[in-house]
């Protein structure tokens, strides 16, 4: 747990953090004796005579954990330290880094609920200049230890390294706002059914007439499944029945005698023939035909005899 010094103007964690701008923010900055400087051995041994003011920058999309732990890092590396977390503009983020998903407030309002941080400072600039942290009076900036490039500079961290200004934080893996944002892309589908079913129409979710009604039916077809899933005990149940019985009567029938299945087939065979065969008229036999033919030859025979 971070260690909080008694003072009126150190926020608990029980607040939110404040941005920048506030007057409480601006007293905080006041009451710091920036001609103190502060090296890593007296933040990180506690002999620091002051607040130590740490600084974390970033875009905070999608705020998740990832970030969070980030943000204990800065929090946590030093005793007595003041975190000022700096949150990228829309347009900053836009140009530099492309189109975000939450807008610049909903990130703003994001950190201010991060139980790590103190301040927030809005519209945070991509570069930091002498300027800007003598402005700020801050102690150590802190980033992932990976070389930042922008532009033609390798690594817009390297000065502060040098400086003995800069302390590195570690990632979380599996966790980012990209990742986060291509499992909603590739399961695009699922999102989109779920909102149509709260209630969403297909213009807020940019998706054609068709489209609609395709997810609407598979809709559907999952809330059927998903009934007959809740009966599935009952189904079965009843299926099982029915072939045990089914099984009971075939083995009655044939099961100590293979003749009489043998007759049961051929008389069933014979069913199915007549059934198809067409009905005519009954022919005469050739024989019958023969001695038909005969007979008035024979009369004829007995009567020149």
């Amino acid at each position: 747990m971070v260690k909080l010094i008694q003072h009126s103007t150190i926020p608990t964690f029980y607040e939110p953090a404040v941005f920048s701008s506030d007057p409480i923010a601006r007293q905080r900055l006041a009451e710091c004796d920036y001609t103190i400087r502060i090296t890593k051995e007296m933040a990180a041994t506690g002999t620091a005579p002051r607040l130590v003011r740490m600084y974390a920058d970033g875009a905070f999309d999608l705020f998740h954990q990832g970030h969070a732990r980030v943000l204990m890092q800065a929090k946590q590396a030093f005793p007595n330290v003041y975190l000022i977390v700096g949150v990228c503009s829309d347009a900053m983020l836009h140009r530099q880094k492309g189109k975000t998903v939450l807008t610049e407030e909903e990130r703003y309002g994001a950190l201010t609920h991060c139980r790590y941080v103190d301040e927030v400072l809005r519209d945070a600039p991509w570069e930091l200049t002498e300027d800007f942290l003598t402005e700020h009076k801050i102690d150590f900036v802190a980033h992932d230890d990976e070389p930042y490039p922008s532009g033609d500079v390798e690594d817009i961290y390297a000065p502060l390294k040098a400086r003995g200004m800069f302390v590195a934080t570690q990632r979380t893996e599996g966790v980012s706002t990209s990742d986060l944002v291509a499992r909603i892309v590739r399961d695009y589908d699922v999102y989109a059914r779920r909102n149509l079913a709260r209630g969403y129409s297909a213009k807020e979710l940019n998706i054609s007439f068709l489209k609609e009604k395709k997810l609407r039916f598979k809709n559907r077809m999952e809330q059927l499944s998903r009934n007959i899933g809740e009966r599935k005990d009952e189904v079965f149940n009843k299926w099982e029945e029915k072939s045990h019985e089914y099984i009971d009567k075939f083995l009655m029938l044939f099961g100590r005698n293979r003749n009489r299945l043998s007759r049961y087939i051929e008389a069933s065979k014979q069913r199915v023939l007549k059934a198809i065969t067409p009905p005519g008229t009954p022919a005469c036999t050739s024989s019958e035909d023969s001695s038909s033919d005969d007979e008035p030859l024979r009369k004829h025979r007995r009567l020149t005899d």
